[in-house]
């Protein structure tokens, strides 16, 4: 990661080193939209970032209303995305009463996605929340070979082994570290809520991608649907099933900490969409072997940050199950790369 990091520090030098001495301000930010390393730090920062808010909101003062915070953050991903829209930055399609029947499925499944992720996140430290996400991965890969004809190479099922093995040092770690029955208690309620998320996960990109090949629907489109779709869900589930006393509204939002709690919250929801933009920045810009290798390399500084902001557990199996999640992500990441070269490589026969 050091190597990395040094390597985007070079280039974002030898970009202010080498630019022209009159540079205009068209030249100037079209020179930002085509740098590779800009794209990627911007990606990992709102990876990052969206992580660190959603824990710090979650955890950090009592905080219960996990459908109230969905939805803040789905209705400020809209509200954004209305704005570009207006300004001319973005386009997307219009909406359109059988697509978003056809699509509603897909916004059910985004919200169980995005519910017990809060969940999870709210019992488990980011670390462990981190390297137990790569199950998503295995079963995301077997899915594809039952619903789509993919395959699992060995290389990849290598890196699946990793994910497992990753996954036991974690829990391992958790469970050295927990001082007491309550903590034990509340690990395992956030396991159970990290598989029912690596499920619903699964379940929700295996879907869309049946149904954005139907549609041909692209970014925009699939961001406006998702979160259109999904926000009436949010906020029925919030006054249905979440406490509005004004005892409960009190705890969640005590008086010292009620404006940074809000702020992260909106901050959490523009990040969203930071992450949805810098996603397809990084992929234009680069290429979809370095995006793979980002997605993988990015996994090491989000569970490090869970580390550096709150009070994860830091002890042998904790530190060794991030390396060893990292490696089975950089892993897996080399293994599609190789089988989308091989792939390629291979002619078409005639009949």
């Amino acid at each position: 990661m050091g190597v990395v990091s040094l390597y985007l520090v070079g280039q974002l030098v030898y970009l202010l080193r080498h630019r022209r001495p009159r540079l205009s301000q068209m030249d100037a930010a079209a020179s930002v939209a085509n740098s590779a390393p800009i794209s990627i730090l911007a990606y990992c920062a709102s990876s990052i970032l969206m992580t660190v808010t959603n824990k710090y909101v979650l955890s950090g003062f009592s905080f219960n209303l996990n459908f109230f915070l969905l939805a803040v953050q789905s209705l400020v991903c809209l509200a954004t995305i209305f704005i570009l829209k207006s300004l001319g930055v973005i386009t997307y399609r219009q909406f359109n009463k059988d697509e978003a029947k056809k699509w509603s499925p897909i916004a059910i499944l985004l919200v169980a996605m995005i519910y017990t992720s809060s969940k999870a996140l709210k019992y488990l430290s980011i670390p462990v929340y981190t390297i137990f996400k790569n199950l998503t991965i295995i079963l995301i890969a077997y899915g594809e070979v039952i619903w789509f004809g993919g395959k699992v190479t060995s290389m990849a099922l290598g890196s699946f082994l990793l994910m497992v093995f990753s996954s036991v040092i974690a829990w391992w770690g958790d469970m050295d570290a927990a001082k007491s029955d309550t903590d034990t208690y509340d690990l395992y309620l956030g396991y159970l809520w990290m598989f029912l998320n690596c499920f619903s996960s699964a379940a929700f990109v295996l879907y869309m991608r049946k149904r954005i090949k139907l549609t041909n629907f692209k970014d925009f489109d699939t961001m406006y649907y998702n979160n259109l779709l999904s926000l009436p869900i949010l906020l029925i589930a919030t006054f249905l099933f979440e406490d509005w006393s004004a005892a409960n509204v009190a705890l969640n939002f005590p008086a010292d900490n009620r404006n940074a709690t809000i702020a992260a919250m909106i901050l959490s929801g523009i990040s969203s969409v930071g992450i949805s933009y810098c996603s397809a920045w990084c992929v234009r810009v680069t290429s979809s072997t370095t995006y793979s290798m980002v997605g993988a390399l990015n996994k090491l500084p989000i569970a490090l940050s869970g580390l550096i902001f709150f009070e994860a557990a830091v002890n042998f199996w904790s530190v060794s199950s991030i390396f060893i999640g990292f490696l089975a992500g950089l892993v897996y990441a080399v293994a599609k790369q190789k089988q989308s070269r091989d792939n390629a490589q291979q002619l078409p026969t005639k009949a």
